[in-house]
């Protein structure tokens, strides 16, 4: 670990971040215990740290159990995990799956495998977090991850849907937890490379250029080296839904409006069209003309 005062202040803001959201969305609670999802790559290793870090001045108790799924791909450095998380003195297990041939024989050549890939491992990481009595499940994926989802199912799904800090499985067992998703990609980039994290490239998949989140990457980075921001903007848009300003008819009563009513600003429309200066404008004049016709 690099001791200098930069990482020092990095770390606190990460842990300040991580801290906010876990208290916003109520994702850890006194008596939990959280499996926290280790794969080797800087934002699991970072979520890692900052937990344990939480955890010691936090006011509630709470474990955490760390775990690695070894997928068996090729040339995967079994060795490097366990003595990592040995030497931390954290609670950990290490499951054994093979998943890649799986992939590999479903998947046709070319073909992106994350959304096998993703099933296959949520599938193991449930019946962990059971075996363990593990009531939380913590993944790593961090504020970028969450705005990057919302375009995937935008431009490519169809649906205004993105990637929850909080989330309950479908049978009830579990709820999932996001702990960094007010951390912002680039300080968890670097915080890692601070702490000199051992990482372990993901060479199933994040070797593949056709990749439709790559492109949504890309498009974001434009747009915040352009406008900088952009990234933090959309997350807090996220985060402040105007029903009547969309066009969902489950979320907002659009048939049932009529001429006369009030509605409710609980649901956060704006008055006057969307036009904050409308209340300072004089009075309109009217100038109507009628033609007469000649009889």
């Amino acid at each position: 670990m690099e001791n200098s005062k930069t990482l020092q202040r990095l770390s606190r803001r990460l842990e300040t971040a991580a801290g906010k959201a876990i208290a916003d969305y109520n994702m850890i609670e006194d008596g939990d215990t959280v499996l926290v999802c280790i794969s080797g790559g800087k934002d699991s290793y970072a979520m890692l740290s900052i937990l344990m870090a939480l955890q010691r001045r936090a006011p509630v108790n709470f474990r955490l159990i760390a775990m690695n799924l070894d997928q068996k791909q090729p040339g995967f450095p079994a060795d490097v995990l366990p003595r990592y998380l040995a030497e931390l003195g954290v609670d950990y297990r290490i499951v054994e799956q093979d998943t890649y041939s799986i992939v590999k024989e479903k998947i046709p050549e070319g073909k992106t495998t994350c959304s096998l890939c993703s099933r296959l491992r949520r599938g193991v990481i449930y019946r962990t977090a059971k075996e363990l009595g593990a009531n939380k499940i913590a993944l790593g994926h961090h504020r970028d991850d969450i705005v990057h989802t919302l375009f995937l199912n935008l431009l490519f799904g169809g649906k205004l849907k993105g990637m929850p800090p909080k989330l309950l499985t479908d049978d009830g067992a579990h709820v999932v937890i996001r702990p960094l998703a007010y951390c912002s990609e680039h300080d968890i980039a670097r915080y890692a490379r601070g702490m000199a994290f051992p990482i372990i490239p993901c060479n199933l998949c994040g070797s593949q250029s056709n990749l439709q989140r790559q492109k949504i990457r890309e498009m974001m980075a434009e747009w915040d080296t352009r406008y900088p921001g952009r990234t933090e903007s959309v997350f807090t848009a996220m985060q402040n839904i105007v029903p009547s300003h969309l066009a969902d008819t489950a979320l907002f009563g659009f048939k049932d409006l009529r001429v006369g009513q009030t509605l409710d600003a609980m649901d956060g429309g704006d008055l006057v069209f969307d036009d904050p200066f409308q209340e300072s404008l004089p009075p309109a004049t009217s100038v109507v003309t009628i033609q007469r016709s000649e009889s």
